[in-house]
């Protein structure tokens, strides 16, 4: 949770930079620009504060790293205990180093003996490392505090609360709420203990007056305030700004940013009444303000509603602004533009911290584990470097481990992996995986132990550190041996949840259907089964697969609707009928250069018809290197069609293989006749058979697949029982 705590403090800082970035820039531009803007633009700084978003090279992601950089480099790990001043500098003497130096060379059980402020190091480890705690806390308490005021203040109101009956006065609000653009109904009430006219209510608006006898001139000025506050959204506004503060109550600038907006809030809304009423009613809307200031003192707004007065001071810089108010000009709008744009991008390029780490190929910054960046002298504690990493282990500190792992050995790492495996230590794990470097290794052999014995938590960790292409590979092997819960995992990690939920959908209806499925295995009343066939009520092929270690061969139906209508036994006929054209004869058998004897399978190809843009599957094969795949395939009507392999679950075909597309040529017939030699860069693997209309309607499409499969795989041909 530290981790989120310095997200956190790196957003924090960026905001910081930000809010004084625009309170500058308020001194030069406060009368240039619109009172909306300088509303408004506050929601930059919100965001920044909220969201961990940031350019991949940013203003702090470059300083915590030079920070980060300093400190792996130019303090010797042993000296990392004693305690840092504010600036970084050691305050340990030499000569508590000499003795820290001397002390690592001893006995574990000795250290405590010889270095009496190792508890308090170990105390403020602790206190380090659970330092998140009470930064929630706080926030958490400041935020109940704050909705408990509310809730009060609501409460407060709703006690002396009396709903206007006055007709008069409620077909005028009605009449202003029309003329604003709101038509939802909006209640009018008088509480006379209120200062002054204010808004309440998120979803059911309310405006309360402190009396019912307001002037006939100043209530068209304060309803359209009123109104116009609860059509921007201002009071959900508001409570964004206070969430904010409460977390981020550690920095004064937050607070500072948030009574800046509660002032910018009254005089933007001035402004959009104005701009609504006319600059000629300037003077009487400054009128009603005057007029609503008479009754303050009497009891103090919360932060909560949205009042249409709130103090002296700020009423006369209101006042003031209002007597100044002018159309802008096309060139102050422009401005205007730039300097949001501007304020934008600095948001962005400010950054935060994960920005900064992910830049780094190994999703670290390359402070500690980069050996080539350490300065001349550090060859001279190489020696410690294993006492340092026991004794930082023992202490629990993981972040001095991190540091440390990194300049050990590569014998040494792989010590401490097996010890934090064995232990299953999680924790210490992945910090010792994230100071490998990206093509270590250890990565691999730890990924194949966890994935052998079935650890899914260590993979988990290790998978992270993987490319897109290893966690393909790892997910075709968990697909070929049936590990629902590594590929689970997998496809989350390929965003490809969906697939998942596609392929556990089809084992779950085989399932229910009597047909039980382990890895690409097929069982059927026990037995395996040789074939299996899965075809739909237009007789294209669901599932395919063949299985020479099989003694059955079964058969699945379909109806139009694509449930399961049934399951048999296939006939020899049927099997024959599917494996027309692949006899015993000579002539079919061909032998490569490296002397692998193969023969092709014939896939039927028998379809009705084809809606414009639907895919048939024709089945899932397994493709090794140097076999060999024919197209020969007819339809009678329609413009063209596509025939290829794609990925199992890559139901949208957004990657294909060995794909041709044919178009109907004037004259001719619509046909695809092609072959290929399965080779690089399409690795050997399991792939779907498709088939889709391309171009309009198919009919009567005829004709066959033919695929060459290695003897060693298994041979197709072998008799069936």
């Amino acid at each position: 949770m530290n981790g989120v705590l310095k997200i956190f403090l790196s957003m924090s800082c960026s905001g910081g930079l930000l809010i004084l970035a625009l309170l500058f820039g308020k001194r030069f531009l406060k009368d240039k620009v619109s009172c909306q803007w300088q509303y408004y633009i506050w929601l930059v700084v919100v965001l920044r504060l909220l969201l961990p978003f940031g350019t991949e090279v940013n203003l702090l992601g470059k300083t915590y790293e030079a920070v980060a950089r300093a400190v792996a480099r130019t303090v010797p790990l042993p000296l990392l205990q004693p305690g840092l001043n504010t600036s970084g500098d050691v305050l340990a003497s030499h000569a508590d180093w000499k003795q820290d130096k001397e002390n690592v060379d001893l006995p574990a059980e000795d250290l405590t003996d010889l270095s009496p402020v190792r508890p308090l190091q170990e105390i403020g480890a602790l206190l380090i490392n659970h330092v998140w705690l009470v930064w929630l806390a706080t926030a958490l308490g400041l935020l109940i505090r704050k909705i408990t005021i509310y809730q009060g203040f609501i409460r407060y109101i709703h006690a002396g609360l009396t709903p206007v009956s006055d007709m008069e006065l409620l077909d005028r609000l009605s009449v202003t709420a029309k003329g604003a653009g709101i038509k939802r109904p909006i209640e009018l009430c008088v509480n006379p203990l209120i200062s002054s006219p204010l808004l309440i209510g998120f979803f059911r608006p309310c405006i309360v007056l402190p009396r019912a006898d307001i002037p006939e001139e100043d209530f068209p000025y304060i309803v359209l305030h009123e109104l116009t506050h609860w059509k921007r959204g201002d009071l959900f506004y508001k409570w964004l700004v206070q969430v904010t503060v409460c977390l981020h109550w550690f920095n004064p600038l937050v607070h500072l940013m948030s009574r800046e907006v509660t002032k910018a809030c009254e005089f933007s809304c001035d402004e959009a009444v104005l701009a609504k009423t006319g600059y000629r009613n300037a003077r009487d809307y400054g009128k009603t303000l005057l007029d609503a200031m008479a009754a303050v003192g009497r009891y103090k707004e919360n932060l909560g509603a949205v009042t249409l007065s709130e103090n002296k001071q700020l009423l006369k810089e209101r006042l003031g602004a209002i007597m100044n108010f002018k159309k802008k000009s096309m060139s102050i709008r422009i401005l205007t533009g730039v300097l949001t744009v501007g304020v934008i991008a600095g948001a962005a390029v400010v950054g935060v911290y994960p920005a900064a780490a992910a830049a780094h190929p190994s999703g670290k910054l390359p402070v500690s584990g980069d050996s080539s960046s350490m300065p001349a002298g550090a060859d001279t504690h190489k020696g410690d470097y294993a006492a340092q990493a026991e004794r930082y282990y023992e202490a629990d500190s993981l972040p001095l481990f991190e540091i440390t792992f990194p300049r050990l050995d590569k014998s040494a790492q792989k010590a401490w992996l097996e010890r934090f495996y064995k232990d299953g230590d999680l924790a210490f794990f992945s910090a010792a995986l994230r100071g490998l470097g990206a093509d270590s290794s250890l990565i691999a052999d730890f990924a194949e132990k966890a994935y052998a014995e079935g650890e899914i938590a260590f993979f988990s960790i290790m998978a992270d550190c993987m490319d897109e292409t290893e966690l393909e590979l790892w997910l075709d092997r968990a697909l070929e041996e049936g590990k629902w819960n590594f590929q689970s995992m997998l496809f989350d990690r390929l965003n490809k949840s969906d697939e998942f939920d596609k392929q556990a959908a089809q084992e779950a209806e085989y399932q229910a259907a009597g047909i039980v499925m382990e890895g690409r295995d097929y069982y059927y009343q026990g037995q395996l089964v040789n074939i299996f066939l899965d075809i739909r009520a237009n007789k294209s092929f669901y599932t395919l697969n063949m299985n020479p270690a099989g003694t059955v061969n079964i058969k699945v139906t379909r109806d139009g609707d694509n449930k399961i209508t049934g399951i048999a036994y296939m006939t020899e006929a049927e099997v024959t009928e599917l494996l027309e054209g692949m006899g015993d004869d000579d002539d079919d058998w061909q032998e490569t250069a490296g002397g692998r004897i193969w023969h092709p399978q014939v896939i039927p190809v028998n379809l009705e018809t084809v809606a414009d843009g639907e895919v048939v599957w024709l089945g899932e094969y397994t493709l090794f290197e140097g076999d060999r795949i024919w197209y020969n395939v007819l339809a009678e009507t329609g413009n063209g069609f596509q025939l290829g392999f794609a990925k199992p679950g890559d139901a949208f075909l957004n990657t294909t293989y060995y794909s041709v597309k044919n178009l109907r040529q004037q004259d001719k017939e619509l046909e695809c006749n092609a072959s290929f030699t399965v080779g690089p860069p399409v690795q050997p693997g399991t792939y779907k058979l498709f088939l889709k209309a391309t171009d309009g309607a198919l009919g009567n499409v005829k004709g066959g697949i033919s695929m060459g499969f290695t003897a060693g795989y298994g041979d197709p041909l072998k008799p069936f029982p």
